[in-house]
């Protein structure tokens, strides 16, 4: 199958279905529409009555929403192999987010009655929604604890404790690759910019993170965690 532009990834690449057969996989496809968007457009708008499901075969996205006052507030970033859009297709109720690309992208967008149908008749796809929708869920709860009891600051480090993976060269070290823009780090903690910039510059002060070129090393881990541990005990001992 071609794309404007050139050849594009089959949903081999997609998690969800890795494991069907490739005639099956082949199958949806044809039923897909491929797109490339660039980075910084708009792909679903929150509110949307759309249904439609959407995989990254290239690049990454981020589900975002914007406060009264305009801020933008982003949920989560979806990578390549991953997908968006499952809960409109599922309940058939509005977009609960927009989504944004952050990178220029390589999307195949998949009708919600094709979608459904697969999960009615492929369990193994059914399964690994599933565990995507608990982990949404939980990811969820943990973001709503750490914005009622962390300051910004911390809930900045929190973050960016998630992003890390270990190093494949040195497993004991764990990197952000890459490390994304302040901005976007911000917008995912409910802060600032320049909030997100104070905390890491004392945590890359305290030998706690090195960066080089795009990626950010977490030189300490343990101690990085028992710093969020440590400040949250704090805040919530004030609070009681």
């Amino acid at each position: 199958m071609e794309v404007e532009g050139g050849p594009v990834k089959s949903l081999e690449d997609i998690h969800f279905f890795a494991d069907l057969d490739s005639k099956v996989r082949q199958k949806l496809e044809t039923e897909c529409r491929w797109r490339r968007v660039h980075a910084g457009q708009r792909i679903i708008d929150f509110g949307s009555e759309t249904r439609d499901v959407f995989f990254v075969a290239e690049g990454a996205v981020s589900v975002v929403n914007f406060s009264l006052s305009g801020r933008e507030i982003a949920f989560a970033s979806v990578e390549a192999g991953d997908s968006f859009g499952e809960l409109s297709a599922i309940d058939g109720r509005p977009r609960s987010a927009s989504v944004v690309a952050v990178q220029d992208s390589l999307i195949a967008t998949m009708p919600s009655r094709t979608f459904l149908k697969v999960l009615q008749e492929r369990v193994e796809v059914t399964f690994k929604v599933l565990k995507r929708l608990s982990h949404m869920v939980r990811s969820g709860d943990v973001r709503i604890m750490e914005l009622s009891t962390l300051a910004a600051t911390q809930r900045v480090y929190a973050e960016l404790l998630r992003m890390a993976q270990p190093d494949a060269a040195v497993p004991s070290l764990w990197i952000v690759r890459p490390l994304p823009p302040l901005r976007e780090i911000a917008s995912r903690v409910s802060t600032t910019r320049e909030t997100a910039a104070r905390a890491l510059s004392q945590i890359t002060a305290a030998g706690l993170v090195r960066r080089k070129g795009r990626n950010l090393y977490l030189m300490d881990r343990a101690k990085l965690e028992e710093v969020v541990n440590a400040l949250h005990f704090a805040e919530t001992s004030q609070a009681a």
